[in-house]
């Protein structure tokens, strides 16, 4: 995870190889102590791309899941109030955006919308917003019957005051090991639609872009492919582990 971060932020620091400047010479050379991923077609350092692709891949995943965020946890607040017509009304809205796949949808949404880096994270956060609406649902309908709340009430405090204090804290205690595991599916997701061509577009270092460069050559450079596929892999399984890992410290488990 630690190194993923390294990668993305300060990418310098792990390679002096440009991702876009090529060697037409080196084109498809196996790794060596030059270039010890290897190079791809047009001589780039596969290496270098991959560094410099965890920027790119890890910035639309943690975008995507901050536009996911904040709209589904404000709807899913409102939605758990006992409100009959509001509940009702933003659940249908989860159900018809949850009815479509989210690789569909965000396909659907990149349509309209275009191809570029900002537009991939906007169409994969709207995809994710009913995942974050249901669970602070759930959570803001639980909390609400809870003794501390009604007793807060009998106190005296107002409703939206018990609400702001002793609602509001409880139910985002859950959000944050959603959103973490919901990073390693946005950059899984950003990539199939990058390897789909919907994303980000040559000569752009972008981790699903790579994997769909490299098809044409996977039988005699499997380095072109292979490796940004484990980099892709190796990520999404390095934020579920912190996102279990994040669960067990909120419910006061040994890891």
């Amino acid at each position: 995870m630690i190194l993923i971060a390294g990668f993305a932020f300060a990418p310098h620091w792990f390679t002096a190889y440009d991702p876009l400047e090529g060697d037409v010479l080196a084109s498809l050379a196996a790794p060596d102590a030059e270039h010890f991923l290897g190079t791809d077609k047009l001589g780039r350092d596969v290496f270098a791309r991959i560094v410099y692709g965890a920027r790119f891949s890890l910035g639309v995943g943690l975008g995507a899941v901050a536009i996911s965020v904040a709209f589904g946890v404000l709807l899913g607040l409102i939605a758990g109030q006992r409100q009959r017509v509001l509940d009702e009304g933003f659940s249908r809205l989860f159900d018809v955006v949850s009815a479509y796949p989210g690789v569909l949808l965000a396909m659907l949404l990149i349509t309209f919308l275009g191809g570029s880096l900002v537009n991939v994270a906007i169409a994969v956060g709207i995809a994710g917003i009913p995942k974050f609406g249901r669970v602070v649902r759930a959570q803001t309908k639980a909390v609400q019957d809870a003794d501390y709340v009604v007793q807060a009430s009998i106190y005296g405090r107002s409703r939206f005051s018990a609400f702001l204090v002793h609602v509001v804290p409880n139910v985002l205690t859950v959000v944050p090991v959603v959103a973490t595991i919901s990073v390693g599916t946005a950059i899984l997701t950003t990539s199939g639609l990058s390897f789909l061509g919907l994303g980000p577009q040559p000569p752009t270092p972008e981790w699903g872009l790579m994997l769909a460069e490299s098809r044409d050559y996977l039988r005699t450079a499997w380095w072109t492919g292979v490796l940004p596929g484990i980099a892709i892999t190796l990520t999404v399984i390095a934020f579920a582990v912190l996102g279990g890992s994040l669960q067990r410290h909120i419910e006061g488990r040994a890891p």
